[in-house]
């Protein structure tokens, strides 16, 4: 079977369950022989929207709702952006290999191997949500991770630089935070899940390090010169400090970035 038929009819899946099983689905086939990428295969298309539950509405950042953590419905709220991003991340693991041809086999097996830990993710909360008592669509969500994926779609250096390196690596700094004030909110059940995909998630950005460094060796670019400068090239936010310092070594980032992140005010 063609690999990139097979992921892209994965993205393109609404139904939040079917896309779980075909993304785990797809590691394993791959795994096993039964999916190849075809050299012959028609050029990746453009994707405004990748596959999304109906439900669901999508806004401006600036739109969505922001609810204190006082309150149950908060709390949910909280829980069901975090679901959003897991969902975003399966889509984006899955574009990368759908989208970018003619790369080592060992980079679409690390990108579909991060599609099925993503749909994990967003199993484990999504049924945490349920308990809560909502469902994936309750509220409302934007759009910015699927944004950068469409603005990095042309170059997977790019897309390396920042969505790995740049948002997924934002998670490693924010996720112990959020995990504390759930649970001092009352969330006691949240705090295995979080650290369940804080320990995945470093895993995932030193993929994408990984990635970029053998990119940038490839065409003879110094990665962190060339990182700084695709930030200001696409006016993406530079990460900045507090971050988890341990979990950004851990994710492969060199302690010469690490300072320059940490002198940034």
């Amino acid at each position: 079977m063609n690999l990139y038929d097979v992921v892209y009819e994965a993205l393109m899946e609404c139904d939040p369950d079917a896309k779980c099983v075909a993304a785990t689905r797809a590691l394993e086939d791959f795994r096993g022989g039964l999916l190849a990428a075809v050299a012959s295969s028609a050029p990746a298309q453009p994707i405004a929207l990748p596959g999304l539950p109906q439900k669901l509405a999508l806004v401006s950042p600036l739109e969505v709702r922001h609810r204190g953590l006082g309150t149950p419905e908060g709390r949910a709220a909280l829980i069901h952006a975090l679901v959003h991003i897991e969902f975003n991340a399966i889509n984006l693991a899955l574009d990368a290999v759908y989208r970018f041809r003619d790369m080592p086999a060992a980079f679409y097996d690390d990108w579909l191997k991060v599609a099925a830990e993503e749909a994990y993710h967003f199993t484990l909360l999504r049924d945490h949500l349920r308990g809560l008592g909502y469902e994936y669509g309750d509220f409302t969500a934007h759009n910015g991770l699927w944004d950068m994926a469409n603005k990095t779609a042309h170059d997977p250096l790019v897309r390396m630089a920042l969505v790995p390196r740049l948002l997924e690596a934002r998670g490693l700094d924010v996720t112990p935070g959020i995990r504390n004030k759930l649970v001092s909110a009352g969330d006691q059940a949240v705090a295995p899940i979080l650290d369940i995909i804080l320990r995945d998630e470093v895993g995932h950005v030193g993929i994408g390090n990984r990635w970029f460094g053998a990119l940038c060796a490839q065409q003879g670019l110094q990665p962190a010169t060339t990182f700084a400068a695709l930030l200001k090239t696409y006016e993406a936010s530079p990460p900045r400090p507090p971050i988890n310092r341990e979990a950004r070594i851990a994710a492969g980032f060199e302690e010469d970035e690490l300072a320059w992140i940490e002198g940034r005010t």
